[in-house]
């Protein structure tokens, strides 16, 4: 970050954000008060990942979120960190000019730089992880987002971080079951942070998803999205799986219902 910021002011970056095209609504892309009945999926641009290494060599970003829009993905989400998971604003720029879902800024933010970025290269969604920021931050970062017409993925991993969302005000929630120190994956204490976010928020399922069996999971264990990567990128097949994925959601969804 400190690099860019040598090499664009924040003043530009307000300039740029505020010539680029409204934000999408990603509050209603996912479901909003409307449409519970489904299970809506966020699609991945992922070419890394701390725990797994490499996961696919995508050339043509643009390409794969064509794929993702068509097989009805709600938003797309794309990494733009270079060090750890070999992504780029450059990703994030293709993207948004082949596709017209809302799209997640996947990055760890920790300054309010990156979230004028975020909006001046087309970002409609941004993530704000709990354990990585103050009450404080949470409040701030989401206030301006919501200021730049941009919604909030609030990430959390434990009871106590969801009680912090809670309290910041957060609507979209997203519960990740990989432990931050270990990055071991326990799909099992999804059901019980799950149950601590009030109903009319909306809750992403995060990490864990190789294939139907555990979308029915979170699906069944009140999620309304998640969020699909590693399966997506490394299958053949991503438009096809994306609709297997929803479909066997809105099952689960209906069952419970």
């Amino acid at each position: 970050m400190e690099a860019r910021q040598r090499l664009v002011t924040l003043a530009e970056l307000k300039d740029r954000a505020a010539a680029a095209a409204p934000a999408r609504d990603a509050w209603a892309a996912l479901g909003g008060p409307s449409a519970r009945d489904q299970l809506k999926v966020i699609a991945e641009i992922k070419r890394r990942s701390p725990s797994k290494g490499d996961l696919a060599n995508i050339a043509d970003p643009a390409s794969l979120a064509v794929q993702y829009a068509d097989g009805g993905a709600a938003v797309i989400s794309v990494l733009t960190e270079q060090r750890r998971f070999n992504g780029s604003l450059a990703d994030l720029d293709a993207v948004r000019a082949a596709v017209d879902v809302p799209l997640l800024r996947k990055d760890f933010m920790i300054d309010e730089y990156q979230i004028w970025e975020a909006r001046a290269h087309g970002a409609d969604l941004i993530l704000l992880i709990v354990a990585s920021l103050s009450d404080a931050q949470l409040r701030d970062y989401s206030a301006l987002s919501h200021e730049l017409g941009m919604n909030v993925l609030v990430e959390t991993h434990t009871p106590d971080e969801v009680e912090r969302a809670v309290d910041a005000g957060a609507r979209i929630i997203g519960v990740n079951v990989r432990n931050l120190k270990t990055l071991d994956v326990d799909r099992s204490v999804f059901a019980g942070l799950a149950a601590g976010i009030p109903a009319g928020a909306l809750i992403v399922g995060e990490s864990g998803v190789r294939g139907v069996e555990d979308v029915r999971h979170y699906a069944a264990s009140g999620a309304n999205a998640v969020l699909v990567g590693e399966a997506l990128v490394s299958d053949a097949t991503p438009r096809e799986r994306i609709a297997e994925f929803m479909a066997a959601g809105a099952e689960e969804i209906a069952a419970r219902s």
